[in-house]
């Protein structure tokens, strides 16, 4: 509710919902401090667990072109969250403070997940302070990661433990990454053009982690053209299965994921800058409660897209999200309970009318606009990240 209902208190969201133990939670029943104080007792690990439940088996579920030659397409990719500045939040959560002294206006915490890219559903993720890096995060949910899959990555996830752990932990599992800058490496052998099998030294850093690890290991180039030049990834997708050009237009799908973290900071959180909740606890259930939220509307989204013969990405999420919203306070005061699967059949029909129109979009290079102010500039001041 509270994902929802964004811009609401909290004692609103429970009148909405008609969430009351003495039945119709109206002015009279309902405490608002009651409604507070219930919250901080539920904590966050009830909503953790309920949401890796549903992402779990909501994850599962199969949907038309679902899958790219044979594979389920999964991506990986974090993204930052600001809240409350307090000082048991800042001291917690720490801030994205660079060398020097100076630090964020906000705290802030990191997000990283794991999205099942044609139905858009957050199957795993994991939460914490700033300081704790991606992929040590990104390792945590490796075994959530299906067999018989590819999962697209950001350039900032390279690690040759990961890259390979992933691969050997389970049956026909593959990755995608950009290549990064300056990589150094031994063109093994040569498939086509802009295709090839290349060798690379292991680090020892990362060998001092992980002394498992080969000295060297190989993966698979594909250079291709793009309009500002050319982009290189590499890939353990063998060659034998996968042609390049399959992959270059694959790795266009990386995004998808971007779009998830678009929609949960924009349509959901109305674009607010900070988190609602002002202690730690309940900083980490709201923003559980964001994603369990999240997956259902993709999950309700992609249930509509299937009645209508249509791909579930092909949903737009702001206004299911707002029809949702308001079908949710309809139900809260419906009477019979029992009519609660005819309501839901009646819903999934209305979001059936909130398809994309697929119209082509003119290309625009990024530029920035000239900042004028009469206020001084802190030239000091760290970044607003």
């Amino acid at each position: 509710g509270m994902a929802m209902f964004r811009n609401e208190p909290v004692h609103e969201v429970a009148r909405r919902l008609n969430i009351c133990a003495q039945g119709l939670a109206s002015d009279s029943l309902l405490a608002r401090s009651g409604v507070t104080n219930a919250r901080k007792r539920l904590g966050s690990e009830p909503v953790e667990w309920l949401f890796r439940q549903t992402g779990t088996h909501w994850g599962r579920e199969r949907y038309s072109e679902d899958e790219w030659n044979g594979l389920r397409v999964m991506a990986v990719d974090g993204a930052l969250f600001r809240t409350q500045d307090t000082p048991e939040l800042r001291e917690h959560f720490g801030s994205g403070n660079t060398s020097s002294t100076r630090q964020t206006p906000f705290p802030m915490l990191r997000l990283v997940a794991l999205m099942n890219v044609r139905s858009h559903i957050m199957v795993d993720a994991q939460i914490s302070p700033y300081r704790r890096g991606e992929i040590p995060l990104a390792e945590t949910f490796l075994s959530s990661i299906p067999e018989s899959s590819v999962t697209l990555f950001d350039k900032g996830f390279w690690s040759a433990n990961f890259m390979l752990t992933l691969s050997q932990q389970g049956s026909d599992r593959h990755w995608l990454i950009p290549e990064r800058k300056g990589l150094v490496h031994e063109v093994i052998e040569t498939y086509g053009d802009g295709d090839e099998l290349i060798q690379m030294k292991v680090s020892p850093q990362a060998r001092k982690k992980n002394p498992e690890l080969p000295e060297t290991w190989q993966a698979r180039r594909v250079t291709y053209k793009v309009k500002s030049g050319v982009k290189s990834v590499m890939t353990s997708l063998p060659v034998e299965r996968f042609s390049a050009a399959h992959i270059s237009e694959l790795y266009k799908e990386r995004w998808e994921i971007e779009l998830g973290f678009r929609d949960i900071k924009s349509a959901m959180q109305n674009n607010a800058i900070t988190l609602r909740s002002k202690k730690v606890d309940l900083v980490y259930q709201e923003l559980w409660g964001l994603l369990l939220s999240y997956n259902i509307i993709r999950r309700e989204a992609s249930m509509a897209a299937v009645s209508f013969d249509r791909a579930p990405s092909e949903i737009r999420f702001k206004p299911v999200c707002d029809y949702i919203a308001v079908q949710l306070i309809v139900m809260a005061a419906s009477n019979p309970i029992s009519g609660t699967g005819r309501r839901l059949s009646e819903l999934r029909s209305g979001i059936g009318s909130l398809f994309l129109e697929r119209r082509p979009r003119p290309t625009t290079p990024r530029t920035v606009k000239i900042s004028k102010t009469r206020y001084p500039v802190n030239r000091n001041a760290a970044p607003l990240k």
